[in-house]
């Protein structure tokens, strides 16, 4: 996987280092918002061993997000392989430390693996999953140019699915 730049982030693979901080933040319940609770060291662990085996069989993954201004990992954006009404997708999902939210970060994020998802990856689909809720994720969305495309339940939670075609970013690209 790639490191991608963006005016104020990197986004890197994850290292087995990242642990410790991943836990943190994991640990952490605004962080865990809209999703199954707070993460113990040990879960933490073990998702970042998942999201390392895709990464190492060559599936699309989590970036670490590491703000360049501190050098500090501050979350997670990237891919996630999902099972959504039988259908499989690759979700396009992110969360940052409370301390960085509202600053058009998790947009920064979101848009640049929205394009490596599209443009090197050459994905054909992608989607977010969002909790009616969680109003500024869905905002995210919007940004990365996704539409609402219907509400389900997912993981025994209400969830709208924001969708985007390859199609659809070439066509939006070649307006721009």
């Amino acid at each position: 996987m790639p490191v991608l730049e963006t005016a104020r982030l990197t986004l890197r693979p994850f290292r087995e280092k990242d642990v410790d901080r991943l836990a943190e933040l994991m640990a952490n319940t605004d962080f865990m918002r809209f999703s199954l609770g707070v993460f113990s060291r040990e879960q933490t662990a073990a998702f970042l061993k998942k999201l390392m085996d895709w990464e190492r069989r060559g599936l699309p993954s989590q970036f670490a997000v590491i703000h360049r201004g501190s050098n500090r990992l501050i979350g997670y954006c990237g891919f996630f392989h999902q099972q959504v009404d039988g259908r499989d997708e690759i979700e396009i999902g992110y969360r940052l430390h409370p301390d960085y939210w509202r600053r058009g970060l998790a947009t920064e994020a979101a848009q640049a693996v929205r394009d490596y998802g599209f443009g090197d990856l050459r994905l054909p689909r992608v989607i977010s999953l969002i909790h009616p809720d969680n109003l500024p994720s869905r905002r995210v969305a919007e940004k990365n140019a996704m539409k609402l495309e219907r509400e389900t339940v997912f993981k025994g939670f209400p969830t709208q699915v924001f969708a985007l075609s390859r199609e659809e970013w070439l066509a939006k690209r070649a307006c721009e």
